[in-house]
């Protein structure tokens, strides 16, 4: 059991408020994930069931680094029953119980960006519209973000100075009848469908909210208003609701988050206890000066202001560079420079930058120097080519009537039907009202469907339902999923395709690197089975094997990555790179004031992930479509005070203290000596 006089004050007050709204102002490095870890143990430490308690936080990894904590503290039979989900995963549960409410089937699938974009397509094919996947990124946008805020197909309204608006009112509706038709939702759909059965059922209103009790809410400030609504429901009948957050962190906008949830949280639930967490564990002093002083100037925020009691530290540096290039070699400098007088690894570094396209000088400087470093970003693993169509086939092995995935793979790898006979086929079934799949069965019924490609409908038909049975052998379902790719020769078909054999293996290899995801998940599962799996890609965006980013923080080498990415990790050593008007903030934000809030949120994020040493870095020129623009400091380093930047190109390096020298020469003499003995 943890001892509560370990925490400060304000946690501890946290910790043992108990009935009512709470409102936990975390700042950054203040210590959040601890107090709400402990709050769950207070709680199951005071009589409350643990079923009674739900945490929900918004990836993967944070549900599970939470459970963990919580099971260390209360052992793991302390903490079962209780629930801590995501958003998605909790309005999953909920589904899969319920949805049939809805009218749909209870083991309807979930589809992802790329049955999504392939059905729209199809959509606007069928509309005469253009149906490129331009086309189809911008509607699919368009009605992610109308469902975020709760429009539903049939509440959505054109804007008739919008022309994308009217296509997305026509292409609206018909997306949603198909997907139903599919027996499928996306990803949007898991939090409104969840939304909608409790509006519309005050029994499973009642049962949720008698189940749920005590309820926690991590990064609240970046809930968006279909999130906001769910936990209002799911608090409606007790107001037992602790939301953590920090609006001076609230950077995804462009998701949809809205910061006025956190901002006006005391009118929307009355009566809420209000507690800041000031105390930073993570940064030095001056680094949480120069943060406070650059927040501040938003004017739509809760008063706080970082401290700590470790020391005012170094100053915060900055380094006006000629040009990108000079930027990304100064910035090299310096890392030979700490590492080797403080005896730091390459793991220390990270260097934040606003937009992707500024890691190119410093990923080819890195490689100059010959200096291990790891890229935050990129294609997931799981959107990948190769492992969509592995995973395609399963989902229709699952549910056939899952028309998007069974196009995808009626002829891949080729088997003779061609997109005229596919043709023929969707045209019979639409005339026959009948689906694809019940269609497929009795092929030799579609007239213009040739012998030869019959045969083949009936062989794929016959495979799909050959593995139907043998995945509902549990124990086998790694065996079955080898030998699946096996049968179908999907290597065979990269290698085809595929001019560079370096980059086939590679894709060949991704899908061996599925195995290891089924072996992860029937490890990790009690009770697996196809469809338990198929939710876990689906909706475990940072699951093992599809986002390598825990591993690759975990390297010996430094990091570059975004500052949206940066959030909720800590660094010793920051390079805050591009801090330039049109940069950070960002050229698309200059116009509005609310934008140029959240650039500057952006800017204290990327600030608060140093622990010891930030540098601040700029250019005077970029080279843009090859000429060199000249460049202008962001208002944000002239909100910093002067006292406490160090101007590396004009100053004298600020003196260190007695200890400080006395620790640098140490640590050099072992340096030296490590390097002889080596």
């Amino acid at each position: 059991m943890f001892d509560l006089n370990s925490l400060n004050p304000q946690q501890r007050a946290a910790v043992v408020h108990k009935k009512g709204s709470l409102l936990l102002l975390a700042g950054a490095g203040s210590g959040k994930t601890r107090v709400i870890t402990c709050r769950i143990a207070h709680l199951l430490h005071n009589g409350v069931p643990s079923r009674q308690i739900l945490a929900v936080t918004f990836t993967n990894k944070a549900a599970r680094e939470m459970r963990e904590r919580v099971d260390e503290m209360v052992g793991r039979n302390g903490a079962k029953g209780m629930m801590i989900a995501t958003f998605h995963s909790l309005c999953l549960r909920i589904l899969k119980a319920h949805i049939d409410r809805l009218g749909f089937k209870k083991n309807f699938s979930i589809y992802a960006t790329s049955d999504q974009q392939r059905l729209i397509r199809e959509l606007l094919r069928d509309s005469g519209a253009e149906s490129s996947s331009k086309a189809a990124d911008q509607i699919l946008w368009r009605i992610s973000s109308a469902k975020n805020h709760l429009i539903t197909a049939d509440k959505y309204q054109a804007n008739l100075r919008d022309p994308l608006s009217t296509l997305v009112a026509a292409i609206y509706p018909r997306y949603q009848q198909s997907l139903k038709a599919y027996n499928a939702v996306d990803f949007d759909d898991l939090l409104v469908f969840a939304v909608l059965l409790l509006e519309q059922h005050p029994d499973l209103l009642d049962h949720y909210c008698d189940r749920f009790q005590y309820q926690m809410v991590d990064e609240y400030q970046d809930t968006n208003p279909v999130q906001y609504r769910l936990l209002r429901l799911l608090a409606s009948s007790h107001g037992n609701l602790c939301v953590v957050g920090d609006d001076d962190q609230s950077i995804y906008a462009f998701r949809g988050a809205d910061v006025a949830n956190i901002l006006d949280f005391e009118k929307d639930f009355p009566g809420t206890n209000v507690i800041k967490l000031e105390q930073n564990y993570r940064s030095s002093g001056n680094i949480l000066a120069a943060a406070n002083a650059v927040i501040k100037n938003n004017l739509q925020r809760r008063e706080k202001a970082l401290w700590t009691d470790r020391g005012e530290g170094k100053k915060v540096e900055y380094r006006l560079c000629e040009d990108g290039e000079d930027e990304a070699r100064q910035a090299m400098e310096q890392i030979h420079i700490e590492k080797y007088r403080d005896t730091r690894s390459y793991g220390d570094f990270a260097i934040l930058y606003r937009t992707n396209s500024q890691s190119r000088a410093f990923e080819e400087q890195l490689r100059y120097e010959n200096i291990p470093y790891v890229l935050i970003g990129g294609q997931q693993f799981f959107d990948r080519k190769e492992i969509k169509d592995v995973i395609a086939y399963l989902k229709v092995i699952q549910n056939p009537a899952d028309e998007v995935n069974l196009l995808r793979v009626l002829n891949y790898p080729k088997r003779g039907i061609g997109t005229g006979s596919i043709d023929h086929i969707i045209r019979f079934s639409a005339d026959e009202e009948k689906s694809l799949w019940n269609i497929l069965q009795r092929v030799e019924q579609v007239p213009q469907v040739q012998e030869r490609t019959a045969a083949a409908c009936t062989d794929f038909v016959e495979l799909i339902k050959r593995y139907q049975k043998r995945f509902r052998q549990p124990l086998r379902l790694l065996e079955t999923l080898q030998e699946l790719i096996a049968e179908l020769k999907l290597a065979d078909e990269i290698y085809r395709q595929e001019k560079d054999r370096q980059v086939a293996q590679r894709r060949v290899e991704n899908q061996e690197e599925l195995f290891n995801s089924m072996s992860i998940y029937l490890e990790r599962t009690p009770e697996p089975d196809l469809a338990g799996f198929l939710e876990r890609v689906s909706i475990f965006d940072d699951a093992p094997g599809s986002n390598d980013k825990e591993s690759k923080l975990n390297a010996d080498a430094v990091t570059l990555m975004s500052l949206h990415s940066s959030k909720g990790l800590e660094f010793p050593v920051v390079f805050l790179a591009g801090l330039e008007e049109g940069f950070l903030p960002h050229k698309n934000s200059l116009a509005d004031t609310t934008a140029i809030d959240e650039e500057r949120r952006l800017c204290y994020v990327g600030i608060t992930r140093a622990q010891q040493q930030l540098f601040i870095l700029g250019a005077r020129q970029r080279r843009k479509y090859g000429k060199l623009d000249q460049r202008e400091p962001s208002r944000f380093l002239g909100e910093i005070p002067e006292g406490l930047l160090f101007h590396a190109s004009s100053d004298k390096p600020p003196e260190a203290s007695e200890e400080e020298k006395a620790t640098s020469a140490s640590n050099f003499f072992a340096n030296m000596n490590k390097m002889f003995d080596d």
